[in-house]
C-alpha cells in the first residue's frame, strides 16, 4: 500500500534510499540543504520541499538521514524541523547514524508532541543503499517498528530490532568498530601480498570465501585492488562516527585500543585531504607509512 513519506537529506545514502521509495510506489515529499540534489528525485514524481517543516507536511512517515546529532536535532526539533509540520500520529524515523543519548533525547522530545518515533541506522554502504540490502538496526517500540516495515523493505534486506530508544544506536556503534577494524586488516593484508609480488585482485578473491572474509574485503578489497578510491562511505563520516564511538565506551569504562588505531589511521588521511574519499583510502595511510619507514631505515 503506498504511504505517504517525508524524506530529508539527500547524502551518498539517502539518495539512493528515497529513490528506491518512490520507484517502490509512495509518495515522497524530499528536502536537502543543497536543493539541487534533489533534481532526479524530482524527476520521477518526488515533491521538493522548501524546509524539513514543509516535508512533513500531510506525510504519514518522515525519514532523515543527515550528518551528525546537532544536525538531526536541528531538522527535527529545530525552528523550521519536521516536528511542527507533522501530522496527527506521524512516525518519525531516523536513519543517521548519532550518540545514542541524541536519539533518546530526540525520540522523548518527539513523543511528547505525540509523534512516534525510531532510531534506525544503517549498514551496507552505498551499493546497500542502491539494492536495498541494507541492514537496519532499530531502537523504540515494536509496534511503531511494525508501523514502518513496509518501508524498511523497500531499504533493507535484514530489519533487528535492538530494543528501545538508543539501542539501534548503541549497535550501529558495534558495527563501525568492526568497520573500522576490518578495514585496518584488509589494507595491512593487501600490502603485503603487494610488496610480497603477489597480484591483490587475487587476494582478495581468494580470501573473500575463508574465515577472513567479509562484505568488505569482497567490495572494498576489490575497489582498492584497482585503486578505485570514490567513496561509498566517507574518512570524515567514519572519523565523527568512531568519536561517537569512543565517547559510549568511555563511560563505561572500556578501552578501544584497537579503534584507537583505526582513527590515527583515518586522521593521517584527513592531514591530506583525504576526507571525502572513501574509507578504503585508510590503504593511502598504510602506504605512507611504509614510505616512511623506509626512509628512516636508510638513514
Amino acid at each position: 500500500m503506498p504511504r505517504t513519506v517525508g524524506f530529508i537529506g539527500l547524502g551518498i545514502m539517502g539518495l539512493s534510499m528515497a529513490k528506491r521509495l518512490i520507484e517502490a510506489g509512495h509518495q515522497v515529499s524530499v528536502y536537502n540543504r543543497t536543493a539541487s540534489k534533489a533534481a532526479p528525485l524530482l524527476a520521477l514524481g518526488a515533491r521538493q520541499a522548501v524546509t524539513p517543516r514543509d516535508a512533513a507536511k500531510g506525510n504519514e512517515v518522515v525519514i532523515s538521514i543527515v550528518t551528525d546529532s546537532p544536525d538531526v536535532e536541528e531538522v527535527l526539533l529545530g525552528k523550521n524541523g519536521a516536528v511542527h509540520g507533522a501530522e496527527k500520529n506521524a512516525l518519525f524515523i531516523d536513519m543517521t547514524t548519532i550518540a545514542p543519548e541524541t536519539a533518546r533525547k530526540v525520540g522523548q522530545a518527539l513523543r511528547s508532541k505525540g509523534i512516534a518515533f525510531l532510531d534506525a541506522p544503517v549498514t551496507g554502504g552505498d551499493i546497500g543503499a542502491r539494492e536495498g540490502t541494507l541492514s537496519i538496526l532499530v531502537g523504540g517500540e515494536k509496534d511503531d517498528l511494525e508501523r514502518a516495515r513496509e518501508i524498511f523493505n523497500v531499504l533493507g534486506k535484514r530489519i533487528t530490532h535492538c530494543g528501545p530508544s538508543g539501542c539501534g544506536q548503541t549497535v550501529k556503534a558495534c558495527n563501525q568498530i568492526l568497520c573500522a577494524m576490518n578495514m585496518t586488516g584488509i589494507v595491512e593484508a593487501l600490502h603485503l601480498a603487494k610488496l610480497s609480488g603477489i597480484d591483490q585482485a587475487l587476494v582478495v578473491e581468494a580470501l573473500t570465501p575463508g574465515a577472513g572474509g567479509s562484505w568488505a574485503l569482497e567490495k572494498l578489497g576489490s575497489r582498492i585492488a584497482k585503486g578505485d578510491f570514490n567513496p561509498g562511505f566517507y574518512v570524515d563520516l567514519i572519523q565523527k562516527d568512531l568519536r561517537i564511538v569512543q565517547d559510549a565506551a568511555k563511560k563505561l569504562g572500556l578501552p578501544l585500543q584497537g579503534t584507537a588505531l583505526a582513527q590515527k589511521l583515518f586522521k593521517d588521511n584527513q592531514k591530506k585531504g583525504e576526507g571525502k574519499l572513501g574509507t578504503q583510502a585508510m590503504y593511502k595511510a598504510v602506504e605512507r607509512s611504509i614510505k616512511g619507514g623506509k626512509k628512516k631505515n636508510k638513514t
